[in-house]
């Protein structure tokens, strides 16, 4: 069944609700989003041997089964710009709520054996890692992705389509209903130029190189080029996100739709690229709701 993109909030009530006499407040930047901490995890897994092949463990009191976030952060695809630490804001956030959390490390593209197959490769590892985690309730799960980390939610959430020929592929990968992607850059086809100009990747960075036996880098690594996959996209994306502005979102939940899939538009009023994962920025409160709407919670 398909389902109509939102409209754009225009305003957020103090409550948290669309309507009159909304707080509006500085959109976050860069450097509010580095400052972003949290409290450290329960546990911290290795899934590797290379110092960012690991998963950071939140988890409530209590033995659980706990529903679960699987959590990947953005950046770009690149060490420069932060990563799993800024994550801790939402990661504290949502524990809070009786939410488990699975923090996703992993070698982006300027880390020895990051880029393709790598980075793909750890994704897939860390996100099949948690079938092993006595605490996480794996009926109630979702992965929640920011930027960079929409795309790899994104297409972790495909992942059952990969083609047998792909170095990621698994044969019975961790099923996720539900993806929610914040601020996210999924479609490296015909989003390159965007990637380009707002994160400095090329193509052959996220995607590889082609070869006789791949010639479409993008057949295994761009979620777009996966659809149909079954799930429910939620695209959030903040009013003045100049990385990846609603536009994005609207573009991929058409295609989605097009191709039978669930898929909605979000856009949060006065927000940036940063404060889509900020638990201390007013979109949390949009944020949150949707992530624990996709869990089976309340609202």
């Amino acid at each position: 069944m398909l389902k109509q993109v939102r409209k754009p909030l225009l305003s957020v009530a103090d409550d948290g609700r669309p309507g009159a006499g909304a707080v509006v407040t500085r959109p976050m930047n860069l450097q509010d989003y580095l400052a972003l901490d949290g409290a450290p995890p329960a546990r911290r897994i290795a899934y590797g041997s290379a110092p960012s092949q690991f998963v950071e463990l939140f988890k409530p009191e209590g033995a659980g089964p706990f529903p679960v976030v699987l959590l990947i952060h953005g950046g770009c695809w690149t060490v420069d710009f932060g990563g799993i630490v800024q994550m801790r804001s939402m990661a504290n956030a949502l524990v809070a709520q009786g939410i488990a959390v699975w923090n996703i490390e992993y070698r982006r593209y300027d880390e020895a054996g990051g880029g393709y197959p790598g980075m793909y490769q750890d994704v897939a590892t860390a996100v099949d890692l948690l079938k092993q985690e006595a605490c996480a309730d794996l009926s109630r799960v979702v992965a929640v992705g920011h930027s960079a980390g929409g795309h790899l939610a994104q297409w972790a959430a495909s992942r059952h389509k990969l083609p047998s020929w792909s170095p990621a592929y698994a044969a019975a990968p961790l099923p996720i209903p539900t993806v929610i992607s914040l601020g996210g850059l999924a479609d490296l086809r015909n989003e390159a130029a965007l990637i380009k100009r707002t994160c400095e990747r090329d193509t052959a960075q996220l995607a590889g190189l082609p070869t006789a036996e791949r010639p479409d880098v993008f057949a295994d690594t761009s979620p777009a080029e996966m659809l149909p996959a079954a799930i429910r996209t939620v695209l959030i994306h903040g009013e003045r996100d100049d990385i990846s502005p609603p536009q994005t979102g609207e573009n991929y939940a058409c295609r989605a739709m097009a191709a039978g899939d669930v898929a909605e538009v979000i856009v949060l009023p006065g927000a940036s690229h940063y404060d889509e994962v900020a638990a201390s920025s007013p979109a949390w409160r949009i944020v949150g709701a949707a992530i624990r709407r996709a869990l089976g919670l309340q609202g």
